[in-house]
């Protein structure tokens, strides 16, 4: 039988195209339908990050994986995984059919609830996916929400979505609140890609060390980020962060590093001010592009 038709690869999974079309978002994960070929993706995955976690990565990190137990020889169960996770720090890592509006996946987060990928990338590719997959997900983000202080991050940046949506909501003018929205949304984004996807932060030492599930998943960038002299790594300045536009297909050439999750917090609260402020309504054009789904995700917020 072809594997491809079974398996739950990222480009080829029936189960996955059947949820799609029936508008299924939040799924099960049916893990008897997973091939040895993915079995042996995750494998592979495992064990070539493992080392590179061990010199680059943010020791919450690197506590968290031996917190969630994380098997190197399979694909994790996600009701395992959220028996280790939720007593740590209330989360619990949610499956869905993809891609998700930008309100309800920073809602999620809100009530400790984390979106969660359940297939895996082609054991082809595996150095670069443009979508998130499970190893992304569970070994790149997951063991960072096993701490209550980083934890207590996503929970705020989901409080911070829902005041952005309440903000818009007081703007009369149509075309104005559409403006806005879009800008704030574009703000946000870059915020959560700066940090959770792609951040840095001091170490020990004054070294820096990574924290973002984006550079956590990835074999090649991990070490780049650290290592090369053509990353531009500067202080966190939120002004910038919301500023600047990025790209998903290629190295990054400028990350921003923070002092601690605590001063990340901060940043978040900060964030919030500017949202409700004003101070987002009109940032700086450029990548990412928002969608008409993303959208109507906090128009429909604020309509209600």
């Amino acid at each position: 039988m072809d594997t491809k038709s079974t398996g739950l690869t990222t480009q080829h999974a029936a189960f996955i195209e059947d949820a799609q079309a029936h508008g299924e978002l939040f799924i099960r994960q049916p893990y008897e339908l997973y091939s040895e070929e993915n079995q042996e993706t995750w494998r592979r995955l495992y064990e070539r990050m493992k080392p590179r976690w061990e010199k680059y990565a943010n020791e919450k990190f690197l506590e968290g994986v031996l917190n969630l137990a994380l098997d190197p020889d399979g694909i994790p169960r996600l009701e395992d995984i959220n028996k280790f996770l939720s007593p740590l720090s209330g989360f619990k890592a949610k499956a869905v059919s993809g891609y998700i509006p930008a309100y309800l996946f920073f809602d999620c987060l809100r009530n400790r609830e984390f979106p969660t990928t359940i297939t895996i990338r082609d054991g082809e590719s595996l150095d670069y996916l443009p979508e998130p997959d499970i190893f992304h997900d569970v070994a790149g983000h997951v063991p960072m929400h096993t701490d209550r202080q980083f934890s207590d991050v996503l929970v705020r940046f989901g409080e911070a979505a829902k005041a952005a949506a309440e903000h818009a909501a007081g703007i009369g003018d149509p075309q104005d609140r559409l403006r806005s929205v879009e800008s704030i949304i574009k703000a946000m984004a870059r915020f959560f890609w700066f940090t959770v996807e792609f951040g840095l932060m001091r170490g020990k030492n004054g070294s820096v060390k990574v924290y973002g599930s984006g550079l956590l998943s990835s074999f090649g960038e991990i070490e780049y980020c650290i290592e090369s002299p053509e990353v531009q790594r500067y202080p966190f300045q939120l002004e910038w962060v919301v500023n600047q536009y990025f790209e998903i297909d290629h190295y990054q050439p400028l990350l921003f590093v923070v002092d601690s999750f605590d001063h990340l917090f901060s940043q978040v609260d900060e964030l919030e001010k500017w949202m409700v402020s004003g101070k987002l309504n009109n940032v700086s054009p450029g990548e990412p592009a928002v969608n008409e789904n993303d959208l109507k995700s906090f128009l429909h917020i604020t309509s209600d």
